[in-house]
C-alpha cells in the first residue's frame, strides 16, 4: 500500500511541474456574492494575488471551491485566520513546499516565486474565506 502512495505522489508531482502549457480553461474566479464579489475584485490584494496565480501552475492542483489535488483555496481561507504569521507560513510553504497539513500528497516546492510575491498569492487564498 505505501508503494501505491508514494507512485501516486511522484505521478502528481510530475504532472504538477510539467505542465507548461497555458491555462485557458479554468481561472479563479471571485465569490459568487455579488456584494462580496464587488468588495473583493476592488480589493488590491485580491487582484494582485489573482493575477499571480493565475501566471502560475497553482491552478494545476487547485481550485478555489472545491479539493483537487490539494485543497481548495476556501478551504485554506477557512483554516488560517488572515494574520502576517500565517501569511508567512503560507508564502514559505509555497516556495519550500509541504506535506502532511492537507493529506498524504505533498505540494511540490516553487523556488522561483518571491516571497513578496508568494504572500500576494497569500493574501489573495485568505481573502476567500466563507
Amino acid at each position: 500500500m505505501k508503494k501505491y502512495i508514494i507512485v501516486f505522489g511522484m505521478a502528481a508531482i510530475a504532472a504538477a511541474c510539467g505542465n507548461d502549457a497555458p491555462k485557458t480553461e479554468e481561472k479563479a474566479t471571485p465569490a459568487t456574492s455579488t456584494t462580496t464579489s464587488n468588495s473583493l475584485s476592488s480589493n488590491p490584494d485580491y487582484q494582485k494575488g489573482l493575477e499571480l496565480i493565475g501566471k502560475s501552475d497553482c491552478l494545476t492542483c487547485h481550485k478555489v471551491k472545491e479539493k483537487n489535488i490539494g485543497p481548495a483555496y476556501q478551504d485554506v481561507a477557512n483554516k488560517y485566520e488572515n494574520n502576517d504569521e500565517n501569511i508567512a507560513l503560507l508564502a514559505s510553504k509555497i516556495i519550500k513546499g509541504g506535506s502532511g497539513v492537507w493529506g498524504a500528497i505533498p505540494m511540490t516546492p516553487h523556488p522561483q516565486i518571491s516571497e513578496d510575491d508568494a504572500k500576494q498569492m497569500v493574501k489573495y487564498v485568505l481573502l476567500l474565506k466563507k
